[in-house]
């Protein structure tokens, strides 16, 4: 049973760390961090290095600065398309490191999937940010930052908590990414084509309008040619 358990758990917080790199990668390490050095957790061995001074002070700094730029419209965006080179491979190298001491093939297994989770739920915040910026008013970058922020350390909690229900949540977002996702993408493109064509960087689709046409009139017989 014990074994159980601790399987559980790992995958868990491999999974944990995939998911939550993608959304805010420095509010994870920072968690992590704190959260190790105080004996609150024990982390595997390969992420013990989250626990160091120099480490925690860094993802504090940068978790302050993403605090300020997650809400200003614009901003949020640009920032996350930087971040898409940042929170998806540090998403892989994490979920490699939660699986503690084991195979290559095991290490590998678990990269990809931190990373495909990772990749997941960064692909999800950015588009919703995306079709947020559409509003310039900033009340609604506020709401979606402080969100993710509690949706991040809700679900860390749940993960050394309650591992079992936090993988249920885990196949839960992976079925709300694969329906949400494709929406997404098509109404940011329809986004970015009005941005176009207001800007004169893209030509308005022409509408052909078919010209009414009265149907012919029957003449009289007398008129009628022979």
């Amino acid at each position: 049973m014990d074994s159980y358990q601790e399987l559980i758990s790992v995958i868990a917080l491999t999974a944990g760390v995939g998911w939550a790199s993608g959304i805010n990668l420095y509010a994870l390490v920072l968690v992590l961090g704190i959260a190790g050095a105080t004996g609150n957790i024990q982390l595997p061995a390969e992420l013990a290095v989250v626990q160091s001074p120099m480490v925690i002070m860094a993802a504090g700094v940068m978790y302050v600065i993403e605090f300020i730029a997650d809400k200003v419209p614009g901003v949020d965006t640009g920032w996350d398309t930087l971040h898409t080179f940042i929170r998806i491979p540090a998403g892989a190298m994490l979920a490699a490191g939660a699986v503690g001491d084991v195979t290559p093939a095991l290490e590998i297994a678990a990269g990809l999937m931190g990373g495909t989770l990772a990749g997941a739920s960064h692909l999800t915040k950015a588009s919703t940010r995306a079709v947020i910026n559409t509003s310039p008013e900033p009340v609604s970058n506020w709401t979606a930052s402080i969100s993710e922020d509690l949706l991040v350390l809700g679900g860390l909690w749940t993960m050394f908590n309650h591992p079992v229900l936090f993988l249920c949540l885990m196949v839960l977002f992976i079925a709300l990414v694969i329906w949400l996702l494709p929406k997404l993408w098509r109404l940011i493109k329809k986004i970015f084509r009005k941005i176009g064509e207001w800007l004169g960087m893209v030509e308005k689709p022409v509408t052909r309008t078919v010209p009414d046409v009265e149907p012919p009139v029957a003449l009289p017989p007398e008129e009628r040619s022979p």
